[in-house]
């Protein structure tokens, strides 16, 4: 429950206890889905809470959409970690996701055995930007599956542009749901594109302090060889602030790598395999 009452959902998948727990964090129009792939690969040997922002999937759309912010996510956060006695975690942020976890890092670092940043830094391309802007909170909605994927294949496809139309039925899945009037739509609030206008709300302005913050702590960037968020210069200047970052570069895909790659689950178990 959050400080403003709204019932928000997460998946809890089972692991070790003696290990700390994985946090994933999805993008600004996703949810725990995305991480589907991911969960069922590492648990057992981790356990793996994947929490849904408020007004995306299972969680309850906000009364008030100037909530839908990245300050408001991480207060609901630290509310669900505080009700779960977690102290200490492992997090793996997609784009908006990859915020919420420099921004918990700037404000206290000694909580976290490890980060994995997905196509996100402490600067975003404002042409990324502006692409994602073009089509959030549109609220379209599609007569069948098959309709969905090419639409997501219309707007996505110079990210992933060896997806074949198996792949973009799979990408609609993971994006929408089927409604009570038989059509397939979106799986947020369309009003959390209202905040996304203004840049000073959907980016906070400055996290390259967040780096500096992680200087001791194991940190892997996956950035999509396409990308149009994460820029190769913002990738070379936070491994000047943290020469112990590893990059891994995910080939023939943009924004964001869905982490079910080959290269980024092994980035991802190489990460794992330092946290101590």
């Amino acid at each position: 429950m959050s400080a403003d009452g709204l019932r928000l959902h997460f998946r809890d998948y089972p692991g070790r206890d003696d290990r700390p727990p994985v946090l994933c964090l999805h993008g600004l129009t996703r949810n725990a889905r995305d991480f589907g792939g991911l969960a069922q690969h590492l648990a057992g040997g981790w356990r793996v809470i994947v929490p849904e922002t408020r007004g995306r999937g299972e969680s309850e759309y906000a009364r008030d959409w100037s909530t839908y912010v990245p300050a408001t996510y991480v207060a609901d956060l630290e509310l669900l970690l505080a009700e779960q006695g977690i102290t200490r975690f492992v997090a793996i942020g997609t784009s908006m996701g990859g915020l919420m976890t420099m921004m918990m890092a700037a404000r206290d670092a000694s909580r976290l055995a490890g980060v994995v940043l997905n196509d996100i830094g402490p600067e975003v391309n404002p042409a990324g930007l502006a692409r994602i802007g073009g089509y959030v909170g549109q609220g379209r909605s599609f007569p069948t599956w098959l309709h969905a994927a090419r639409s997501l294949q219309e707007v996505q496809g110079t990210a992933f542009p060896d997806y074949d139309i198996d792949m973009w039925l799979e990408m609609a899945r993971r994006n929408m749901v089927l409604g009570q009037n038989g059509r397939i739509s979106f799986d947020y609030d369309m009003t959390i594109a209202e905040p996304f206008r203004d840049v000073s709300t959907a980016v906070p302005p400055d996290l390259w302090p967040a780096i500096d913050a992680l200087a001791g702590v194991p940190l892997t960037l996956l950035r999509g060889e396409l990308s149009d968020l994460l820029s190769a210069e913002t990738v070379a200047k936070m491994r000047e602030r943290h020469p112990g970052m590893r990059a891994v570069t995910i080939p023939r895909v943009g924004h964001a790598p869905t982490l079910d790659e080959p290269e980024a689950r092994a980035a991802i178990d190489d990460l794992l395999s330092r946290v101590a």
